[in-house]
């Protein structure tokens, strides 16, 4: 059953249009990953479904509440991890965990209980009793996802939860994060730039410009991209793509000075299209489809290029406002 429902979702500011009436649903329990450039409207459409921004027109919903209409529901049972840490450092692990339980009403009773068990499902309970301040940032990470989830929220809200972390510790906090749906029956709704770790989602929605333009699983989407890509850095790129669209009518593009093209049977088109160009080959590699593959064919860009819009300045009065009420 889905527990995000959302309905001809739009946001306006103005004459941008942000959010451009989009629709989808997140079954229970799934890992759901929302994918887009930056400017694209993925924080603005997590902002609505966080009762954060007031949508222009359509309705969403989360575990049956209104988010326009019920937002104290709503807000009940989501729990943030957002990209800023919103940690008190000043406060030990188990502080700030019971000061958030406090807030979203875990009885007395429940509070102990609920916090020993997040802190041992992070691995952070032998550190409970230190500064936060003392922390790595790994660690900040992993108690932000305790934190989170200390309320048993039904909707667990990831916004780049690895973002500024190095590989082994992304992947540490990873190995916490998809046992979430078992162990805590949650759903994980997140964003991430890094395309290896959509690949844990059960399925995806990349946005593009305030519009979804296309959803699935991993391997859907994967095989949207139709073959493998061959990817060839020649001395003269003008020319050899020129070549290899003549002969071999393949549609080719350029990125960061190399050719790539789609075929079914890279393997065995790769020594042809050597033979053809000769001795302008300066290297070649062959790359079975993936997620970046399927984004850049969908949106003409890597998922990392920047293209601020008005977006960008509600991010960041959002982020103002939240360190307003730290303080």
């Amino acid at each position: 059953m889905p527990v995000i429902i959302v309905e001809n979702l739009s946001k306006r500011f103005g004459d941008l249009t942000a959010v451009d009436n989009i629709s989808f649903e997140v079954d229970e329990g799934d890992i759901f990953g929302f994918l887009g450039p930056n400017g694209a409207g993925k924080t603005t459409t997590i902002n609505i479904l966080c009762t954060l921004l007031s949508p222009t027109s359509g309705r969403a919903f989360i575990a049956g509440h209104d988010c326009s209409k019920e937002p104290s529901d709503v807000r009940k049972a989501i729990g943030i991890v957002f990209q800023d840490t919103t940690l008190d450092k000043d406060l030990t692990a188990y502080e700030n965990m019971m000061l958030h339980a406090y807030l979203y009403g875990v009885t007395r009773g429940e509070i102990k209980t609920r916090i020993d068990d997040a802190l041992r499902f992070v691995d952070l309970y032998a550190r409970r009793d230190d500064l936060v301040k003392k922390f790595s940032g790994g660690m900040k990470r992993r108690l932000e996802v305790a934190r989170g989830m200390v309320h048993r929220p039904k909707v667990l809200f990831l916004d780049e939860p690895t973002l500024g972390l190095d590989p082994q510790t992304r992947a540490n906090l990873w190995e916490f994060i998809v046992e979430l749906p078992k162990k805590h029956n949650a759903t994980i709704f997140m964003t991430t730039h890094y395309m290896e770790e959509a690949e844990v989602c059960d399925k995806i929605a990349i946005i593009d410009n305030g519009r979804i333009i296309a959803s699935g699983t991993p391997e859907e989407l994967k095989k949207t991209v139709g073959g493998d890509v061959i990817y060839i850095k020649t001395s003269d790129n003008d020319k050899a793509k020129l070549e290899i669209e003549g002969l071999f009518n393949l549609n080719v593009s350029e990125k960061n000075g190399e050719l790539f093209m789609t075929t079914l049977k890279g393997d065995a088109c790769i020594p042809e299209i050597i033979k053809a160009i000769g001795e302008k080959v300066l290297s070649v590699r062959l790359q079975r489809p993936t997620l970046n593959d399927a984004f850049l064919k969908m949106t003409g860009r890597q998922i990392r290029e920047q293209n601020g819009t008005a977006e960008d300045t509600v991010k960041e009065a959002v982020r103002a406002y939240r360190r307003r009420s730290e303080k």
